[in-house]
């Protein structure tokens, strides 16, 4: 189950192919746009840092647009290759690191209510460990040859969740609402590490390995590298 509606996700990208083919048509390169996302994406980290909440939640939803962009000119402009699905899954991990860095300095220098400072803090940490287990519990289904897609909080539901109202309202009274939609992020990741597990177990059943994998192997498997989005 995705919260985004595919027929929202579906006009959201028609909206966007305009833009896509002017981007195709002056040669820009997918890995162009995924490099400028990222800026976008620190940039957003660092206003969430100085409290500058709201323009952090613009720069968050405007980092989702150039996430979209990125696959979209790679598949339409031919340049799909196995590094720019490597070097935009990478990046992908650099920016949520970033993010959540980020609203954690936030709560530490005063952002949130003293009570809630340490909690806020290890929801953070909470909130980025699960979104990692995310894009790796995917890679690693891919690797083995299996699709992995599901879950409630994929990238595009993190980055509207946290994005949209800290646009249009800030953190809220002393941080408030920006520490319950951490928290509220930290416990939808968790889930979707779940559902994509039990996925997997389905998927496999009591199914033998065709070939050894080593369980250190990190997200980068050829198979995972067929899209460029490996959340």
């Amino acid at each position: 189950m995705n919260v985004i509606p595919q027929v929202v996700r579906d006009g959201f990208v028609r909206l966007l192919a305009p833009l896509v083919q002017v981007l195709v048509r002056l040669h820009v390169h997918p890995n162009v746009i995924t490099t400028l996302g990222t800026l976008v994406v620190l940039g957003s980290a660092t206003a969430f840092a100085a409290g500058w909440v709201q323009w952090g939640g613009v720069l968050l939803l405007l980092s989702g647009v150039f996430d979209l962009l990125d696959g979209r000119v790679a598949r339409e402009g031919g340049r799909e290759t196995a590094f720019g699905a490597f070097y935009d899954s990478t990046l992908d991990r650099v920016g949520e690191a970033a993010l959540f860095t980020g609203i954690g300095v936030f709560f530490l220098r005063g952002g949130v209510a003293p009570g809630r400072m340490a909690v806020g803090v290890a929801l953070c940490f909470v909130a980025l460990t699960a979104s990692l287990l995310v894009s790796y519990a995917r890679a690693r289904a891919e690797g083995l040859g299996i699709e992995c897609r599901v879950g409630i909080a994929q990238r595009a539901e993190r980055v509207l969740l946290l994005g949209a109202p800290t646009m249009a309202l800030g953190a809220g009274n002393q941080g408030a609402l920006l520490f319950w939609i951490v928290a509220v992020l930290a416990l939808a990741t968790t889930v979707t590490v779940v559902q994509r597990v039990m996925h997997v177990a389905r998927m496999t059943g009591a199914r033998p390995a065709l070939r050894a994998h080593p369980r250190d192997t990190l997200p980068g498997h050829a198979a995972a590298l067929q899209s460029r989005k490996g959340i």
